[in-house]
């Protein structure tokens, strides 16, 4: 079977460090093309300014990873959807929730695989956590997510403008490995957000979140931390405490811990392969649909400015 190929749009830091490696390593995919107005592409690899030249000009590509900013995600896949080329969402998968489900609906009536990737949940020791968890009782949830933003994103100012969810961005991470590993829905109680006073996102935030079954769930998130980073989501229930750490990758139960392969983005690459020959979609926005309801309900209180 021929690969697939796909254009990488976007070539920052997630595109360089993880999308490109994932794709070169890939026997499904080749790397067809690069795009960005901005950065230059790979050695060896045709490059475009815009989407929209490389769709007129070629060279022909089946598929699009879109790497860029969700600002401005919506209108690159509506152009690619148009000619019936297959979409990659990076996380978040938009902007805005309606412009995802827009998508959706677009991508199912040309009959095109639209992919609304969460890199976390193909981290070593989510699989055997959901598992795990399947046949137990939660009792309650506690998330500690907390990173430097100036070492993650470093000089995107794009974080800290509407649509790009400030300290929900690596936030969002946890909640897609949350909503994918508990046996039942979550929905959020209350929230508070600090944000900067120069700044239009947040930079902090604390979280109550409840699932159906009445297990409350607490989240702390936090951009400022320095030194070591913490990545962590500890599940209390009627068999013992689960914790995952290290953003998924390291699994401890009452049994011990596992350290199991962790391959996100060659898994996210594996599944979206998939979707495209089975002639299918996947764009589950439920972590999402959290953020939204976090920025709807949740309480403002400003703090001092960041300077990146």
């Amino acid at each position: 079977m021929e690969p697939i190929r796909i254009a990488v749009v976007g070539v920052g830091k997630i595109a360089r460090d993880q999308h490109m490696p994932a794709i070169e390593g890939s026997p499904s995919f080749s790397l067809a093309a690069t795009v960005s107005p901005h950065h230059p592409g790979k050695e060896g690899v045709p490059h475009a300014k815009s989407l929209d030249e490389l769709l007129e000009q070629g060279p022909a590509i089946d598929a699009v990873a879109l790497c860029t900013p969700p600002q401005v995600r919506y209108d690159l896949a509506v152009q690619a959807l148009k000619r019936g080329v297959h979409v990659f969402l990076e996380k978040p998968p938009g902007a805005t929730l309606s412009e995802v489900v827009a998508l959706l609906d677009r991508a199912d009536k040309v009959g095109v695989t639209l992919f609304a990737s969460w890199h976390s949940r193909f981290a070593g020791g989510v699989a055997p956590a959901r598992a795990w968890l399947s046949e137990r009782k939660v009792e309650s949830v506690s998330i500690v997510w907390r990173e430097d933003v100036r070492v993650w994103h470093p000089g995107q100012d794009w974080i800290w403008e509407p649509g790009g969810l400030g300290v929900f961005d690596p936030g969002i991470n946890a909640l897609s490995i949350l909503t994918h590993i508990l046996p039942r829905p979550v929905f959020m109680k209350a929230a508070t957000l600090s944000i900067p006073e120069n700044r239009a996102a947040p930079i902090a935030a604390d979280i109550a979140f409840r699932d159906t079954g009445g297990a409350p769930i607490h989240m702390d998130l936090d951009w400022r931390q320095t030194g070591p980073q913490s990545w962590d989501i500890t599940v209390e229930t009627d068999a013992g405490p689960l914790k995952l750490s290290q953003g998924g990758a390291v699994l401890t139960l009452p049994s011990g811990t596992e350290h199991n392969e962790d391959l996100e983005y060659p898994g996210l690459y594996s599944r979206f392969a998939d979707l495209i020959r089975g002639g299918r979609s996947d764009v589950d926005i439920d972590p999402f649909r959290l953020v939204a309801d976090a920025f709807l309900r949740g309480h403002r209180q400003i703090v001092e400015p960041f300077h990146d």
